[in-house]
């Protein structure tokens, strides 16, 4: 039976939850995750054999913006010789016939060097945290970064498009949903407009918590809140029911009448996937939460009139769209372990 090591980066959950969809493609296959955090907290509630070991740095966020984004890059070099340690080995141990990586590229690194298939899942082909000197190192990271990925022998990106070299766009990776609307609202108990605000796997978004609460209290409608506020904030809200951590939030968004998250891609495509309205606010000063909003039409600034956001969102019609973005994923996958 093959064995594929799968590394997800557990700086934030969206990573876990699309590797989740496509390794639930698999049959036949023995599947290892190699995480941390709130993510192999979501791998082991769902029974998926994982090993914890990824300590990742934390995004230093004042009033919704990216702060000391030079430290934060020294700590994410450290954390990276860390995953390197790590990830070689498990490698040893594990001997996989295919390392699958999303966006942990110290496992890509030690993969090629033992010349085991590498697979690549990302969003992104370059970062741009910083800026001034520490920019500088930031460029020698990319350098580095894009060799790797140049040595894959595949890419995944989750996004409609071409495919070039040996990149692939699949469109959204998103999990299945096994259960209707209905059943879900009837399950969740959601006999009201219902709105769902998630933050992801870190504290980074309490700032939007606060502010969505504030802007509802604001628009005086009968609606139902939902908080899922993730395993790292232990804040209490008041007149929000708080799920706290959960491992099915794409069940949530779908039964929701309106997502309110931070402008992380994996919920963003299971909102649009799944045809919920949503709202996503960028942490000011984060290229690619800022890039993906933009795709959707917002800013940072939108935080300030979310009370009118919200009544135009509540009254927006659902438009589901189809996608198999996780299942063209997995056979790519498999077609790469038979070569």
């Amino acid at each position: 039976m093959k064995v594929f090591n799968f590394f997800s980066s557990p700086i934030g959950l969206g990573h876990v939850t699309r590797d989740i969809a496509i390794v639930n493609n698999f049959e036949n296959i023995v599947t290892n995750f190699v995480t941390g955090s709130g993510a192999a907290k979501i791998l082991r509630n769902l029974d998926f054999k994982v090993n914890d070991v990824y300590n990742p740095p934390s995004f230093i966020i004042q009033d919704g913006s990216l702060t000391n984004q030079a430290k934060w890059l020294w700590n994410y070099y450290q954390y990276y010789k860390d995953c390197k340690n790590i990830s070689q080995k498990i490698l040893q141990i594990d001997n996989p016939d295919v390392v699958i990586s999303d966006e942990d590229f110290a496992a890509l690194s030690n993969a090629q060097n033992m010349k085991i298939k590498t697979v690549l899942i990302t969003d992104i082909l370059e970062t741009r945290f910083t800026k001034g000197f520490a920019s500088l190192i930031e460029k020698k990271m990319n350098k580095s970064m894009k060799n790797i990925i140049k040595k894959c022998d595949v890419v995944i990106i989750p996004e409609n498009g071409d495919d070039q070299d040996n990149i692939k766009r699949v469109g959204p990776i998103v999990r299945k949903i096994n259960f209707s609307r209905e059943e879900l609202r009837k399950k969740f108990a959601f006999d009201k407009k219902t709105i769902v605000i998630s933050i992801g796997g870190t504290d980074a978004g309490v700032f939007l918590i606060e502010e969505a609460l504030k802007a509802i209290s604001k628009i005086k409608q009968n609606v139902q809140v939902m908080l899922v506020s993730g395993p790292a904030v232990s804040k209490t809200f008041e007149n929000v029911t708080n799920l706290g951590f959960v491992d099915n939030l794409h069940e949530l968004i779908f039964a929701a009448d309106l997502i309110i998250s931070l402008a992380g891609k994996s919920t963003m495509d299971e909102a649009r996937a799944y045809g919920t309205p949503g709202i996503f606010i960028p942490i000011k000063g984060h290229f690619e939460q800022e890039d993906n909003a933009k795709e959707q039409g917002f800013v940072f600034e939108d935080i300030k009139k979310l009370d009118v956001l919200i009544l135009e969102k509540l009254e927006e019609k659902r438009n589901q769209l189809n996608t198999n973005g996780a299942k063209i994923a997995s056979d790519i996958i498999k077609d790469l372990s038979n070569r």
